[in-house]
């Protein structure tokens, strides 16, 4: 809101009953239509006062003690609107009038902010919000911690001094000194850039300092197992039956494409007849509480019978009985080494290895394999077939045995 009309006026307020004596002097400050009122701890008799110059009458030494008076308050009113206008504030009387009672707004700092808000994530933990998106958000507050110590040798920094170069020297410092590669980097300056949207929009800041820094991340090549390697896993036998019990639910995961907390929460219930009178999967992504409904495939079908009876599964309503991801992706390395696979296995590789070698390289189409993922946008999929050398050399063969004919 700019300021289209100020007004201050100097005012005597005679109290209810009022008789005679002297009655306190008070001021106005009227912004735009709006007022506030106070007094000045000065007193007057009404019949000493001119309305009209809205100072005290006479030349004695408490006329000129009074006015006086009166004067550095218009003063200080003046300073107070200036001040405001300098910090690309809002004036208001409201803002006015704080200033010239002491009770101006402490300054809004950054990691408060940021610290309120990360509160309110965890307040709403496993019930709005992931707990892996609660852990991001308090890790970018740390490292926002540590940056602002590192560049300004101080323990926090006021919102309005928020800049363009600060968010490129966080960059630099996230790569430099925290090792993170760029993708990582953009992505804790992603989670700060939020709460910066929150102080742009509620006032506290008038310029985005992220404007014209580049927020675009670079494109990873996803590791995935090929048809070959994939076979191998599941023909392999284990002496040990913990190493089979991961395998195996590494393997659901590769015929479902379903992430680790997505496996990990899966109930019986989730479990039901689909449109063609088969078994499905019907089921929301953790992370983005998107749908996804999956048909189940001859392979993922049998690892599901094989645990039904398992007393984990029993005892826990799991399908699967689970163990958490450090330990499931500790054990796939070591089935990795025992199956001669060189790359490194994690669980998220099934995701991938479902989004290619399972459906894209068996030409699924791949609307049908953004449905079955939870993806929001089929552009996220896409980057699953832009890998897939295979498929595109079929593709090429089979346009150039048409072209020959």
């Amino acid at each position: 809101m700019i300021e289209k009309s100020f007004a201050l006026l100097f005012f005597l307020k005679k109290p209810t009953g009022y008789i005679t004596g002297e009655v306190p002097i008070c001021m106005r400050i009227t912004v735009n239509g709006a007022r506030k009122e106070i007094g000045t701890k000065n007193y007057c008799e009404p019949d000493r006062w001119n309305s009209q110059a809205q100072r005290v009458k006479g030349t004695n030494e408490k006329s000129k003690t009074l006015n006086a008076c009166l004067d550095v308050l218009e003063r200080n009113l003046q300073d107070a609107r200036l001040k405001l206008m300098e910090n690309n504030k809002v004036v208001t009387a409201e803002a006015l009038m704080k200033i010239l009672t002491g009770e101006e707004e402490k300054p809004r700092m950054l990691l408060e902010v940021f610290k309120h808000h990360n509160d309110q994530l965890a307040a709403l933990e496993n019930t709005e919000y992931a707990p892996a998106t609660v852990k991001r958000y308090d890790t970018t507050l740390e490292h926002t911690r540590s940056f602002i110590a590192w560049k300004y040798n101080l323990p926090d920094i006021e919102i309005k001094n928020l800049s363009f170069d600060f968010v490129s020297d966080m960059e630099f410092w996230l790569k430099s000194v925290r090792k993170c590669n760029h993708n990582s980097a953009i992505k804790y300056i992603g989670n700060m850039r939020k709460i910066v949207n929150y102080c742009l929009k509620t006032g506290w800041l008038q310029r985005d300092p992220f404007f014209g820094f580049k927020m675009a991340k670079r494109e990873v090549v996803r590791d995935f197992l090929s048809d070959d390697e994939l076979q191998s896993l599941a023909a392999k036998r284990f002496g040990i039956d913990r190493l089979s019990q991961v395998r195996d639910i590494f393997l659901f995961s590769c015929y479902t494409g379903l992430a680790f907390i997505d496996v990990f929460q899966l109930t019986p219930a989730s479990i039901a007849k689909g449109v063609d009178g088969k078994q499905w999967i019907f089921t929301s992504r953790q992370k983005t509480d998107t749908p996804s409904r999956i048909p189940l495939l001859p392979q993922a079908q049998e690892l599901l019978n094989k645990y039904k009876d398992h007393p984990r599964c029993i005892n826990e309503g799991k399908v699967l009985p689970i163990l958490s991801n450090q330990k499931m992706n500790a054990y796939l390395k070591e089935i990795a080494d025992l199956c001669g696979i060189t790359k490194t296995l994690t669980f998220h590789i099934a995701r991938h290895t479902f989004a290619t070698t399972v459906t894209l390289n068996n030409n699924v189409p791949i609307e049908s394999v953004s449905k079955m993922l939870g993806h929001k946008s089929i552009k996220i999929t896409q980057h699953y077939a832009k890998i897939m050398d295979k498929k595109v050399s079929e593709d090429m063969q089979l346009l150039s045995a048409k072209l020959n004919r």
